[in-house]
């Protein structure tokens, strides 16, 4: 137990190092994610120790039900790539044009305007997919305009990362705790509705406290032309991202996973666009968007992921989530529900919030796995976000595209930040939660 145990600390501390110093690498152009290297040689050590067999990996890797994580990772890249696919095409870009320039020059319409548009389109989509797209606009978009990009970054951030709580596909921590119950794509929204809707509106009014100073300086009209796109390719992907949603949503009534939908739902997608080429002899331009809309999956979660697994593997196999799990258990579902989402918020800034999911995901495993423990996790593996770089993927590339953009946004800016809106914002949604169970 003792060897196991250090070799998963000192996997998550070189994780944590990684990440707040070279969490990528540029190469012919591309930025490549590197933070998953720690987690990766851990896991590879404790199979050449013998401490994990690699039969034990197996059977867990391909294990029957929704926990199974080569079906998550195939859920969430699958989905990825509807999102990516449409970003692609410019549909993100031409909403936010929409709708900024009907701001009138003031920035607190411009704020909310953005903070409204980012909460939607990241319900439907997913946080990751939503920061890399409006954080390059954001920071292009008030270099123009020379205003201080910070109060939108932070709304921004903050919106992608609690709103991600309202639907199951919001964030790949979602699709993996919900896993460990099997909670269906409707049941789970019928409890986290509420508390995603009071944390979401107790974020906003904090940042608007906070930046209301900043964004009463007016704003220059905006005059940019939106970039011409093509309206039936967007169709096509608007309309299989709607049906993706909309078949989750029911999937569990029909006796179908939520892999199998999402999948289907991808590769109808690249079919339709093929066909869609050869019709329009475009085939080369509709061959660079499927192949770009590949490029920008993020495959890195998948070394990640599996390498993060292993490790969790590895501490059930010797009772670590056993002893985790009795620490936080007692008090009553009320006192477990804090617990558990206090301890995730916080463990997800030791950790990155994606092994955090897989290590409590255990610890749930080896109690009694009650509503309570699953949503309160939830809820802690999408707020924790706030309070450091380290605490989601999120923020790994959010701060990875301010240094791109040669934004200034110091580790401490983003801890006082973190702190001032994600304690409200925390609580909010542990008392939504409580009410709602």
């Amino acid at each position: 137990m003792i060897w196991t145990i250090i070799i998963c600390a000192i996997a998550c501390i070189g994780l944590i190092a990684l990440v707040l110093t070279k969490p990528s690498l540029e190469w012919k152009g591309h930025r490549i994610g590197v933070y998953w290297l720690p987690a990766f040689a851990g896991g590879v050590l404790l199979l050449a120790s013998g401490l994990l067999s690699p039969s034990e990996l197996w059977v867990g890797l391909t294990a029957s039900g929704e926990m199974n994580p080569l079906k998550i990772l195939a859920l969430f890249l699958s989905l990825t790539f509807l999102s990516v696919y449409l970003d692609e095409l410019g549909f993100f870009r031409r909403m936010a044009f929409s709708m900024l320039r009907h701001a009138r020059g003031s920035q607190m319409k411009l704020f909310l305007r953005l903070y409204l548009l980012v909460s939607v389109l990241t319900v439907f989509t997913s946080n990751d997919i939503v920061v890399l797209t409006f954080t390059p606009f954001i920071c292009h978009f008030c270099k123009e305009e020379k205003i201080s990009p910070v109060p939108y970054l932070v709304g921004e951030f903050v919106a992608a990362n609690t709103w991600s709580m309202a639907l199951v596909i919001g964030n790949p921590t979602n699709i993996y705790l919900s896993a460990v119950c099997s909670i269906s794509f409707a049941n789970y929204l019928s409890i986290m509705w509420l508390p995603t809707l009071l944390s979401g509106f107790t974020a906003l009014g904090v940042l608007v406290l906070l930046f209301r100073k900043q964004l009463s300086s007016p704003l220059a009209p905006l005059e940019k032309a939106l970039e011409k796109a093509d309206k039936n390719l967007i169709g096509i992907g608007v309309v299989h991202l709607v049906g993706c949603i909309l078949c989750l949503a029911v999937s569990s009534y029909i006796a179908v996973s939520m892999w199998l939908v999402s999948v289907c739902f991808a590769g109808s997608l690249a079919w339709s666009t093929l066909v869609y080429a050869l019709t329009k002899k475009r085939v080369p331009s509709s061959g660079r968007l499927l192949g770009s809309s590949i490029r920008r999956e993020p495959w890195e979660l998948v070394p990640f992921v599996l390498s993060m697994f292993t490790l969790v593997l590895a501490l059930q196999k010797y009772g670590v989530t056993t002893q985790i799990s009795n620490l936080l258990s007692g008090g009553g579902d009320k006192a477990e529900l804090f617990k558990y989402g206090i301890t995730s918020f916080l463990s997800a800034n030791l950790i990155n919030n994606i092994p955090m999911s897989v290590l409590f995901g255990g610890v749930i495993e080896s109690g009694v796995a009650t509503s309570a423990k699953i949503y309160a996790t939830i809820i802690g593996s999408n707020l924790g976000a706030y309070l450091t770089p380290v605490g989601a993927l999120a923020g790994i590339m959010w701060t990875g595209l301010l240094r791109t953009h040669e934004v200034e946004f110091s580790f401490k800016k983003f801890i006082v930040y973190g702190v001032a809106v994600g304690v409200p914002a925390l609580c909010s949604a542990l008392i939504g939660l409580a009410l709602v169970l």
